[in-house]
């Protein structure tokens, strides 16, 4: 009995074995060592020769905490995700109700249409976005100029290239949240809506009393995932703005890039990174206890 239960172990173990392998080489281990890294000088100097290399411990946290870039960086970063992750998660919701209307046709075409930025490169449709809002030919600038609205700089007015960028960001992303939802709409029962309806609920009283309840864990997982990953702003910026007007558009991921690929301070870079970390995890902290909160309250 003790050798079969062994053996049990043994085989699973080689089946774990591989998964466990690969993920302390390619994450655990990686992460450890810009854990390390942020506690060193590490810059170019120390990648031509280990021995200019020198722990600082938290000198470069702290040094981070003191400059005026870091903060900017925040702040753009905090303006994306407060703007931009609700606006996601709307477009997501609405497309996703849609899709799933007895009124729909053509249900799998536009469901494959709306999916489609998301799986799109985001150099190339970052180029067709930057004609569109090009300031003499853009074709957002041409509708607006025929309602005689004066044409927008919108990659080149630090007060309008943020809007722009979160504008794009929701375009290519919000169509894996509608997959999500959709599937999560589908899974609620048409009898509640059939009793709602008896009972002489709107349709309002129906999505407010119904849907959200019955689909509120799949939208705290989606905005969980959406908060996660729009932290993480740093391709639409870099391929349109560049950081740019007057570094309005500059993200803590691209701060952070700047820092380690621009002027090869990876031990600041690496700081950058778990500041980052610590601010996504206390956030998603918070999201799961309100989550939590108004289960209770329902």
């Amino acid at each position: 009995m003790i050798s079969s239960v062994k053996l049990r172990h043994a085989v699973a173990w080689w089946f774990v074995g591989p998964a466990l392998l690969v993920i302390a080489v390619f994450f655990v281990a990686p992460v450890l060592a810009a854990l390390v890294m942020s506690l060193t000088d590490f810059d170019i100097y120390a990648l031509a020769d280990l021995r200019n290399l020198r722990v600082v411990g938290l000198s470069n946290y702290l040094e981070l905490l003191q400059r005026p870039l870091f903060w900017k960086a925040l702040g753009n970063t905090l303006y994306f995700v407060v703007v931009g992750v609700p606006l996601s998660l709307a477009v997501s919701l609405g497309a996703a109700l849609l899709l799933n209307s007895r009124l729909a046709r053509f249900q799998p075409f536009f469901r494959t249409a709306l999916f489609a930025p998301v799986v799109t490169t985001i150099v190339a449709v970052a180029v067709i976005w930057r004609y569109l809002l090009g300031t003499r030919y853009g074709l957002l600038n041409y509708a607006l100029g025929a309602i005689g609205i004066a044409p927008i700089d919108w990659l080149g007015d630090p007060r309008f290239a943020m809007p722009a960028i979160i504008l794009f960001a929701v375009w290519k992303n919000f169509g894996y949240n509608m997959i999500i939802l959709l599937a999560g709409l589908q899974n609620i029962p048409r009898e509640l809506y059939e009793a709602a309806r008896i009972d002489g609920a709107s349709a309002l009283r129906q999505f407010r009393y119904v849907t959200l309840p019955m689909l509120a864990p799949i939208l705290t997982i989606v905005g969980i995932l959406t908060v996660a990953g729009y932290f993480q702003l740093f391709a639409e910026p870099y391929v349109m703005t560049q950081g740019g007007p007057l570094q309005s558009t500059t993200s803590i991921l691209y701060f952070m890039y700047e820092e380690g690929f621009k002027w090869w301070n990876l031990g600041n870079a690496s700081a950058v990174a778990f500041m980052l970390f610590l601010l996504i995890f206390a956030v998603t902290l918070l999201q799961l206890r309100h989550a939590r909160r108004g289960e209770r309250w329902r």
